[in-house]
């Protein structure tokens, strides 16, 4: 008669084996880059238990190989979700920044208002309905050469006058 482990005499086998191995495979799953060796080793721990071994001497393989499969399933998740992460949301505001924006917005907008005509209508065609040049050009009857003359004048300008109003010399 072929004596085959129960459970009872499995268990304390289990016990023993996570007794004497669980540090040693928490520190293999540390050294191979796991955010979070213990649950690692726990995992691996709880899918030994699960599952029957032919052999009680493969335990420690099979536990190395679910840690080593473990942590690189852990790591190769981590990276894709830090690929796919959202941007941050934008930090709260107080009121004294609003009032800022605000006063640099019509700041922009009167140095607009103070540009020649087709400088002005250029940026407005370019920056706020964002046309292309060929779209700009047909919209105020010149040439697609003439539109960036007249749009980098009037960035030139704003610039000027943008920097003229900080540093009022």
């Amino acid at each position: 008669m072929i004596d085959t482990p129960t459970a009872t005499t499995r268990q304390p086998a289990f016990a023993e084996l996570f007794a004497a191995q669980y540090h040693g495979l928490v520190r293999l799953a540390g050294l191979l880059g796991a955010d979070d060796p213990e649950d690692i080793a726990q995992e691996a721990f709880a899918r030994l238990h699960a599952r029957r071994l032919r052999e009680d001497t493969a335990a420690l393989a099979y536990l190395r190989a679910t840690v080593c499969n473990l942590t690189r399933n852990r790591l190769r998740h981590l990276r894709l979700v830090r690929l796919r992460r959202p941007d941050p949301p934008e930090p709260a505001r107080g009121g004294e920044h609003a009032v800022l924006a605000a006063e640099e917005h019509r700041e922009l907008l009167a140095a607009v208002d103070r540009l020649p005509r087709r400088q002005r209508e250029a940026l407005v065609l370019r920056y706020w309905l964002d046309l292309s040049e060929r779209e700009i050009a047909e919209a105020m009857g010149v040439s697609p050469g003439s539109v960036k003359t007249h749009a980098s004048r009037a960035l030139a300008a704003l610039g000027r006058a943008l920097k003229q109003e900080e540093d009022p010399r």
